[in-house]
């Protein structure tokens, strides 16, 4: 009997997302992904996945953790959610979705992507293509 190594299949299983998605997998993407998909779909700011890789004991610089979220959303692993010019999460339910942010605290909640409806989306400039149609509904507690 192969005994393996606590963690070696989630890191296997990190690695193989990052090669299917085209990218090599260096030890950073590696380590990255295992803290990003571990868990259930959610979602993060470059600065939260950063305390995240410290406390796993990944050292890994805040510039890193942003190109590599940037690699992993043009990759198609992440969706990018910008709440406002200085705030973006990345998301990895990459599912058709929409969301709740929540001005109190800075959560994004997820909406069904049938919950709503966007229609009369006006035809693009020559030349493009609508890509996708993101949603943030802006709430607070009441």
């Amino acid at each position: 009997m192969v005994r393996k190594k606590p963690g070696k299949d989630a890191a296997e299983t990190a690695s193989a997302k990052v090669r299917a998605a085209g990218l090599r997998p260096t030890r950073q993407r590696v380590a990255l992904a295992g803290i990003l998909f571990r868990e259930h779909d959610r979602h993060v700011t470059a600065e939260a996945l950063h305390e995240e890789a410290a406390k796993a004991g990944v050292r890994v610089s805040l510039a890193t953790i942003y190109n590599t979220l940037h690699q992993f959303t043009a990759a198609g692993l992440l969706n990018e959610v910008v709440v406002d010019s200085g705030r973006a999460y990345f998301d990895t339910n990459i599912g058709d979705h929409q969301h709740f942010y929540v001005e109190d605290n800075g959560e994004l909640i997820d909406i069904p992507g049938d919950t709503i409806a966007v229609s009369n989306v006006p035809a693009p400039p020559k030349g493009m293509a609508v890509d996708r149609v993101d949603v943030v509904v802006r709430v607070k507690r009441a």
